[in-house]
């Protein structure tokens, strides 16, 4: 099965007006690889300028929800909210939610099913940290994510998983292709194990840890390897790079 081959850029807690339209004039005249499907995911407040000026070919993502539609509590945001101002995508389980906010798995879980419920499109990340590589239990503390995500996915055609060592986010070290993608066939084996052998041939997984220019096409090269979450890059000229990386 083809996998289309997907690309968010995640800006983080990055940008300014300035900043942002600069880097959506960037990106709606460059030159783009047609087969690619392109996601950016804008600090919240400025989502509805990313939507209203970024060319309709772009999907927008949020970075975060919550778990219900609406009601005291201060700070967040729901799916209804996201979808109402109109973006597709939303961002959740990255690992600065995971080890900063202490999100746990469960959390992630319900944020996914209510996400579903609203007809958004979530990107899930996943990924262990250096001592869990360290300790030889990378695979152990992958699948624990894997379950929580199943346990709450009803359309698994609206989900893309992010394979990300959290050892390699913003850290300028990159797993190697082969690094990559021997996790991801590992992930593609348990969703035939546990979820379906279907499921497992379309849905995509991509690859996110300190993605450049320069590491994108060797990466992209890798058959279980569907695209890139791109942290840092993606407010770079490079970005371009990443996108075209399968061109």
């Amino acid at each position: 099965m083809t996998r289309k081959f997907f690309v968010c850029g995640n800006w983080k807690m990055n940008g300014s007006k300035k900043s942002i339209g600069e880097l959506i004039q960037t990106l709606n005249t460059a030159k783009l690889d047609p087969n690619v499907e392109v996601v950016c995911a804008a600090p919240a407040i400025y989502l509805e300028l990313t939507r209203s000026e970024l060319d309709p070919k772009f999907s927008v993502a949020a970075q975060n929800c919550y778990i219900v539609p609406s009601g005291g509590f201060t700070g967040e945001i729901s799916p209804a909210m996201i979808k109402d101002c109109g973006m597709d995508w939303v961002i959740l389980g990255h690992s600065t939610r995971r080890h900063i906010f202490g999100e746990s798995n469960e959390f992630i879980g319900q944020k996914i099913a209510h996400a579903q419920e609203n007809d958004l499109g979530v990107i899930v990340c996943i990924g262990e940290t250096r001592e869990e590589k360290e300790k030889g239990i990378t695979d152990q503390v992958i699948f624990a994510q894997m379950k929580a995500i199943a346990d709450n996915v009803k359309d698994w055609s609206k989900v893309v998983l992010a394979y990300e060592p959290v050892w390699a986010i913003g850290t300028g070290k990159t797993a190697s292709p082969q690094q990559a993608q021997e996790v991801h066939d590992k992930l593609r084996e348990w969703l035939k194990t546990n979820v379906s052998e279907a499921v497992a041939n379309s849905v995509r997984i991509i690859y996110g840890g300190s993605v450049t220019g320069g590491t994108c096409k060797e990466l992209a090269s890798q058959k279980d390897v569907d695209g890139f979450l791109v942290g840092g890059a993606s407010l770079k000229p490079e970005f371009i790079d990443i996108i075209n990386a399968k061109a």
